[in-house]
């Protein structure tokens, strides 16, 4: 994979922050962003893709925690 030109990361971005946008102004309804979902897709290498995907998990599961929301399992912990 060559490395994408600043016109295609700048696309690429766009894409992703709208698709996120969309997901938390609809309470991360996937069904409601499909769309903005493909266009990141499209727009993006697949490796940036799953890069952002869980960087979005990660900065929810911060939020939640520090936020003091975050309930861990009652799994979590016991072996």
């Amino acid at each position: 994979m060559s490395a994408p030109t600043a016109k295609e990361r700048k696309a690429c971005w766009g894409a992703r922050d709208q698709f996120w946008r969309c997901l938390d102004e609809n309470q991360d309804d996937f069904s409601k962003c499909q769309k903005l979902r493909s266009s990141f897709e499209a727009y993006c290498p697949q490796q940036w893709v799953k890069h952002f995907d869980k960087r979005r998990d990660y900065l929810k599961y911060k939020e939640k925690l520090e936020a003091g929301e975050f309930q861990p399992s009652e799994t979590t912990g016991k072996l």
